[in-house]
């Protein structure tokens, strides 16, 4: 993992050619694939669920009011896609340390 406390695509790959043994090109690649297979499923509007890890969830939120919190005054917020991400039971367990 960098320096920052982020994980990578060069992280994965890095992992990759360490526990599997591709060539660092080849890790590399398959991250890309991957992700770009992730990118592709969310773009045509489905979610994305990877067992024991977690779920990509497209939402679509109603416009509604909203209010500038500087000046107060009310704006309507536009329709829009959101992306979240549900951990899955077993993740939240070992990110919460158990």
């Amino acid at each position: 993992m960098t320096g920052n406390g982020t994980l990578t695509r060069a992280d994965l790959a890095e992992s990759v050619n360490r526990h599997i043994g591709l060539s660092r090109a080849e890790a590399a690649a398959l991250v890309e694939s991957i992700l770009e297979h992730m990118a592709d499923a969310l773009e045509r509007g489905e979610n994305v669920k990877i067992s024991s890890f977690g779920t990509f969830v497209l939402r679509d939120k109603n416009q509604r009011m909203g209010r500038n919190p500087k000046t107060g005054v009310e704006v309507p917020i536009e329709p829009r896609r959101v992306l979240t991400f549900r951990a899955s039971q077993a993740m939240r367990d070992r990110v919460a340390g158990g």
